[in-house]
């Protein structure tokens, strides 16, 4: 999820649980709901340092813990500082109620990260597997309106109770915002039962006159009822369109056939870079294409996870170059993007 998204969930859990926060206790969640995504700054690093980091530094277990001890004491040296320059005789901000507030609001994030069809490395750095649900859109435009609304909606609600003279008896929001988290989970949970479906859709079907080996369906940005499917058969990756409606047919035959090069000594050579073994623990469709370049021959890898024309920052491509020989002469990892 972007971080907007994140930094709204977290002043919903902000809001929920007002009656019982600790000092700085909203301002912890935002902050520890938004920081772990501190690790896209990997982008910058170049591909490789991308698909090393990202999702991973800060968003695994051991990473997130370690950033969350370190919000809490950062707010927790601040609270004793300023209780030296203030005469307030409230209670001090505990290390243990700051952390407990902070893991809350990265575990949300990392939750939400989840569920997405990008996935995390929650094991690393002991473990490098991705883990993804792929619920949601990496920007759901109706997560982030039920935020805006839940979020919204109390003040407003507020500011024509004080038009017409009605007094106001508590902060607006509490029970708002816990029902606007209640429904992003039914949400999750609803998108969750569609995805089911989606793939046991995707796996009944034969394409092409092949048997399915392995299927996803990735979910839509704008249309909670619109999956993308992508399944690999023996020779070939396909992609299709799933609609959930009931009324909508599944036509298996409609999906684009993308053929599977014959194993060459040029796509070994190159499947064995570093480049091309980081690109492969990160990839879930990958697909191969073997081009003529002169005396060489150019062996492009792309995850067909993505669709043609992607520009995502997570889309990555790699692209090796290799002789009549089958030795690398050159071999390159870049953002799809990019120009070339």
């Amino acid at each position: 999820m972007e971080p907007l998204t994140h930094a709204l969930t977290s002043l919903a859990l902000a809001r929920a649980g007002r009656e019982r926060l600790p000092r700085y206790g909203t301002a912890m969640l935002i902050v520890a709901g938004v920081a772990p995504d501190l690790d896209f700054t990997a982008y910058f690093g170049g591909p490789a340092a991308f698909l090393k980091f990202h999702r991973a530094v800060l968003h695994s277990f051991v990473g997130a813990f370690v950033l969350c001890c370190c919000i809490a004491a950062a707010y927790c040296v601040w609270d004793r500082r300023a209780a030296r320059d203030s005469t307030d005789e409230g209670e001090r901000l505990g290390f243990f109620a700051a952390l407990a507030i902070c893991i809350a609001g990265a575990g949300a994030h990392v939750l939400l990260d989840l569920a997405s069809g990008i996935g995390v490395r929650l094991w690393w750095p002991f473990r490098g597997g991705w883990v993804a649900w792929d619920l949601l859109a990496d920007f759901d435009v109706f997560i982030l309106a039920l935020l805006v609304i839940g979020l919204l909606l109390p003040h407003f609600a507020q500011m024509v109770s004080e038009e017409i003279g009605e007094e106001s008896r508590s902060a607006p929001g509490r029970v708002a915002a816990m029902i606007t988290l209640i429904l992003l989970v039914l949400y999750a949970g609803g998108r969750g039962f569609l995805h089911s479906r989606a793939l046991d859709l995707l796996l009944s079907r034969d394409y092409h006159g092949e048997p399915p080996e392995q299927a996803q369906a990735f979910p839509s940005p704008s249309n909670p009822l619109e999956w993308r499917g992508v399944v690999a058969t023996s020779s070939t990756v396909e992609e299709l369109d799933i609609s959930m409606l009931g009324s909508a047919a599944f036509d298996p035959d409609a999906a684009v056939a993308h053929y599977k090069p014959e194993d060459s000594a040029a796509i070994m050579a190159a499947q064995n870079t570093d480049d091309a073994k980081l690109f492969l623990s990160y990839a879930r469709f990958p697909l191969a294409s073997v081009a003529p370049r002169n005396d060489d021959f150019e062996v492009e890898l792309r995850d067909l996870r993505y669709p043609a024309g992607d520009h995502s920052a997570d889309n990555v491509i790699v692209t090796v170059r290799v002789d009549g020989r089958s030795r690398v002469s050159d071999e390159n990892l870049r953002y799809a993007h990019a120009r070339r």
